[in-house]
């Protein structure tokens, strides 16, 4: 097993040991596979399914039986809605136990098939190599998402030949005649054309060649919620965030474009602000995906493209158009919003609590070009969605499906993936103490992230909420928190406090240091007032 999957190249894995699963513990032993220990099965999961964010093979998580499959239960949804190719191994009874009700059995079918593209279990030995291959195939193969193979403990032990099964090819799909045709009609016939991006499903290549088509064009780019920097933050095309909480430019884009083309996404939930926008069924929309079904697809679709990202621009960057002048008119609008809604707040403090503006101010100053962000969910993201400059693919990492508790393994996920570049995670007080355990695994592993936590002691996103629908009523959202930066410290990292926002910048000046010139991670616990928002 351990041996296939060093043959479809994945270099790490993420896990929780179990005494179900120790002949696959004992297989990674000789392994050239880095086995990341983790401290909770949903940061474990978290890590993975960052991972098969960040990379083109999927993420890999190991877990035990029962209560550790119930953890690690967070990071599957995340990947299914997320659309992230991951594969989680789950250590199972004995064959010979089933149905006994023996210690820690669970049925994984019945706990996973609703939110899983497969659940397999290996019941022969003999086709171990046969079923990772499998696994991993149906994680990547069509819209991408979550395989879960359980290991009964009695079938992993048992001695078979090393002979391996050889990966399987996925299929990518592209543009037939007819689709480029139908695309390249309705390009010349839109004056305000619009590309949204969208999914995990690309490569940095991929990524680079539709910025370029794009920018050749004067087309713009919006991101769907939370996948900013396929198109880069500093392209003249991209016109900024689609999603929950978007700035108003890019909420009336949707209903001004006369054509959208959707590439690596769809229409869905969030996008259209609950099913709501741009549903009339005379609007122009291309749906480019790998997946026939348009599983999430709201609204009206006029056309279906069958094709990976990066296949679908292999062949559009060959439509060489004439460009309109209200293309360029179009475009120049939409990028002035854009970066009007970016220009960075004064890094000068002010007088009183310390501030989030201040903050990204000084910090994105001092980043380098290829700096990421990773996100979990809350309002504390915003100030990411307006201000971080994600220059390249996966320069975001986050949890679409509203997940809280991803920031940090995320981060870690980030950082040992791309081990001295400068990954910086924001996470809210809320969320930071859901799984900043994880800290611990930074520090055993060498992973350096700067972790910002934005202190406004509540759950803000459900306060909002509450204030809408329950003014002046509030109830179950306010919080009492431990010091965060002395937290950092016992975990072996460095650790700063701030309350005045006189204190920001040397704050931010002395947590890059600790990582720069100590190789630790470092965090910056931000205490501010409630109810500040980024936009």
């Amino acid at each position: 097993m351990v041996d296939t999957l060093e043959a479809h190249g994945v270099k790490r894995i993420y896990s929780i040991p179990g005494e179900s699963y120790l002949d696959v513990l004992d297989g990674l032993h000789h392994s050239s596979i880095e086995n990341i220990i983790c401290r909770h099965e949903g940061g474990a999961a978290y890590m993975a399914e960052a991972d098969g964010k960040m990379n083109s093979v999927p993420g890999i998580a190991m877990v035990t039986r029962g209560p550790g499959a119930a953890n690690a239960h967070v990071g599957l949804h995340t990947a299914w809605q997320d659309s992230t190719a991951m594969v989680l191994f789950v250590g199972l009874i004995p064959f010979e136990h089933r149905g006994k009700e023996a210690f820690q059995e669970f049925d994984p079918q019945m706990w996973f098939e609703s939110g899983a593209k497969r659940v397999m279990t290996l019941d022969h030995a003999s086709r171990a190599s046969e079923i990772v291959a499998e696994a991993m195939f149906a994680a990547t193969s069509g819209r991408p998402g979550p395989v879960i193979v359980g290991l009964h403990e009695d079938i992993i032990k048992e001695q078979i030949s090393p002979e391996l099964h050889p990966n399987i090819p996925v299929a990518t799909g592209g543009m037939t005649v007819e689709d480029w045709k139908a695309l390249n009609e309705a390009l010349q016939e839109s004056d305000k054309p619009l590309f949204i991006t969208g999914g995990n499903d690309w490569t940095t290549e991929g990524a680079e060649a539709l910025t370029t088509w794009l920018e050749e064009h004067n087309i713009p780019a919006a991101a769907e919620w939370r996948t900013e920097g396929t198109v880069p933050f500093t392209s003249p095309s991209y016109v900024g965030p689609i999603g929950y909480g978007r700035p108003k430019p890019t909420y009336d884009l949707l209903e001004e474009t006369d054509l959208i083309v959707f590439v690596g996404t769809v229409p869905g939930d969030v996008v259209t602000d609950g099913f709501t926008i741009r549903q009339n069924w005379d609007r122009k929309n291309f749906l480019v995906t790998i997946d026939p079904s348009l599983r999430g697809r709201s609204g009206p679709v006029s056309h279906q493209i069958v094709a990976k990202p990066d296949v679908f621009v292999r062949d559009l960057v060959r439509m060489d158009l004439a460009v309109k002048d209200s293309w360029k008119e179009w475009t120049s609008r939409m990028r002035g919003e854009q970066e009007k809604f970016a220009a960075l707040p004064s890094a000068e403090p002010a007088e009183g609590q310390a501030r989030m503006d201040t903050l990204m101010a000084n910090l994105v100053q001092s980043l380098p070009e290829d700096a990421m962000i990773t996100l979990g969910a809350g309002e504390h993201t915003n100030w990411a969605h307006r201000y971080f400059p994600t220059n390249s693919y996966a320069a975001m990492v986050s949890a679409r499906n509203g997940s809280m508790g991803y920031s940090v393994p995320s981060a870690v996920a980030a950082s040992l993936n791309y081990p001295g570049r400068r990954v910086v995670t924001i996470a809210g007080d809320g969320e930071f103490l859901m799984n900043g355990q994880e800290l611990a695994t930074a520090a055993q592993y060498g992973a350096t992230p700067l972790v910002v936590v934005m202190d406004n002691q509540e759950y803000g996103t459900i306060r909002t909420h509450q204030e809408r629908d329950y003014p002046n009523r509030v109830s179950g959202t306010q919080l009492k928190n431990p010091d965060f930066a002395k937290m950092a410290e016992a975990f072996g990292g460095f650790g700063v406090r701030v309350e005045k926002d006189v204190d920001v910048p040397a704050a931010v000046e002395a947590a890059i240091k600790a990582i720069d010139e100590e190789g630790t991670f470092a965090l910056i616990h931000l205490i501010v007032d409630q109810r500040v928002k980024a936009y």
